[in-house]
């Protein structure tokens, strides 16, 4: 309407002196009248245009609307935290958001290296220093979202998050590419993870407490695991998934194609150098249930490739296959954080049973956060069935070391300091874990039965 009337304004002004014009000269009345026709058809012309630059201003200032918008997605911890976004276009092939993530950690740790189990037996023995070791470290992702939906519910989508390390390396932490129909399925393919299947909410600092396959499995040293070797993010392979939804039920089966022998660190496995002569398939559906603030979920992450990897017999030159890892997961949870953010709980319990060659581990572990103060334990017990000391392609015989048997009990703990300089974007977490081994048949140095450390991590969202 604005515009409209902006137009006939144009049209009256231009018009009104061309009137003048035509009675004061000199010309015949048909003269005058042909030229004031062709000025008004002329200011008419002028007029439309300026209705149309009108339109396309308003509709750049609409488009222009979401940059720079204040942050309203604020909850009590960092997983649960949805990031908010800088920029977010609207246009015919769908919407496009530029978010970022700032984290930067202060850290006072008790020794380099995670727990010994049976690292330092004859053979094995690998000192790394018995120091405090203090640092700084932290990355800074941006994150690119695209996604479109039709009005039938159809929609595809990707997300990209590269990540700038402190050290000066670039990573990368997501990339993606989902299609499916909105409520009902999607199918996912690239680099993420999959459902996890033990949350630790708000994980501040326990990255000493064993390994988990987030990072490897550094061996000889003790395992946590966590259901998380088949779950994705993958540095050798990629992953993809397929999940639905009916009523409270969710339902989702990824698969994991990599390198297998990629999860140990140095491509060794109970003292022997793994020979990899195909890619591993994890193979992990998930069932879950969700109601008001109950949540259960059941899982299974299996390799399915047989004879993937192993070493070869020096005495028979036989290839044995150590590619064998049936990985089987319950979590169950409660969180009323959403009904009350101030007295609300958000409570996990979760377990975990892995049956890989010559080793099983089991693990289990609860937290519990109440007014941003979170506190957690975990369990493990592992059992190596053998282990060779001494080994070297050159030596013809090798020291079988075995049966081994270890728990490791990790306590860890952390609090949120929200609305940082009264911006609810910026927060600090202070955490802090003490871990500790126990070996049953193997004697652990004094040194590397524990582990502790804290941190301070500021966490900024834009």
């Amino acid at each position: 309407m604005k515009t409209k009337l902006l137009a006939t304004a144009v049209s009256l002004g231009l018009a009104m002196p061309v009137i003048t014009e035509a009675n004061t000269s000199s010309l015949s009345i048909e003269q005058r009248l042909a030229l004031l026709e062709q000025r008004t058809l002329a200011a008419e012309k002028r007029a439309e245009l300026a209705e149309q630059k009108a339109a396309n201003l308003e509709k750049a200032l609409q488009n222009r609307q979401v940059i720079n918008q204040p942050i309203n997605n604020t909850t009590a911890t960092t997983n649960h935290t949805e990031a908010p976004h800088l920029i977010e276009t609207n246009n015919q092939y769908g919407k496009l958001k530029l978010y970022g993530d700032v984290e930067f950690n202060t850290d006072i740790a008790s020794k380099k290296g995670q727990l010994t189990s049976v690292n330092t037996q004859a053979g094995k023995d690998k000192d790394f220093g018995d120091y405090d070791k203090w640092g700084i470290n932290g990355r800074i992702l941006i994150g690119l979202d695209g996604e479109r939906s039709l009005e039938n519910n159809n929609y595809a989508g990707f997300s990209v998050q590269p990540l700038a390390n402190i050290n000066g390396q670039i990573g990368l932490d997501d990339a993606n590419f989902y299609f499916g129909k909105k409520e009902s399925w999607q199918i996912k393919l690239g680099r993420y993870e999959a459902y996890d299947m033990f949350p630790l909410n708000q994980d501040t600092f326990i990255e000493y407490s064993g390994n988990t396959a987030n990072d490897t499995y550094s061996d000889g040293f003790g395992y946590i695991y966590m259901m998380k070797e088949g779950r994705g993010r993958s540095n050798s392979g990629g992953s993809m998934m397929f999940n639905t939804k009916y009523d409270n039920w969710y339902f989702e089966t990824n698969l994991l194609i990599e390198d297998g022998t990629s999860i140990f660190t140095d491509g060794e496995y109970h003292g022997r150098k793994q020979i990899n002569k195909k890619n591993v398939i994890y193979v992990r559906p998930v069932i879950a249930w969700n109601k008001d603030n109950f949540k259960v979920a059941a899982a299974i992450e299996s390799n399915v490739i047989q004879n993937a990897y192993g070493y070869e017999d020096k005495n028979t030159g036989e290839f044995k296959n150590q590619s064998k890892r049936n990985g089987y997961g319950l979590t169950l949870g409660w969180n009323s954080l959403k009904n009350d953010p101030t007295n609300g709980i958000d409570v996990n319990w979760s377990t975990a049973y892995l049956d890989a060659s010559n080793e099983t581990d089991f693990t289990t572990g609860a937290n519990i956060l109440w007014r941003r103060l979170q506190l957690g334990y975990i369990y493990a017990h592992n059992d190596i069935k053998s282990y060779a000391l001494n080994y070297d392609s050159d030596i013809d015989n090798e020291v079988i070391f075995g049966p081994g048997k270890y728990d490791i009990h990790t306590l860890y703990t952390s609090y949120e300091l929200p609305n940082i300089l009264d911006m609810d974007n910026f927060k600090i977490y202070i955490g802090a874990y003490y871990s500790v081994i126990d070996g049953k048949d193997i004697e652990v140095k004094n040194s590397d039965k524990d582990r502790y450390g804290s941190r301070v991590r500021f966490k900024y969202l834009f």
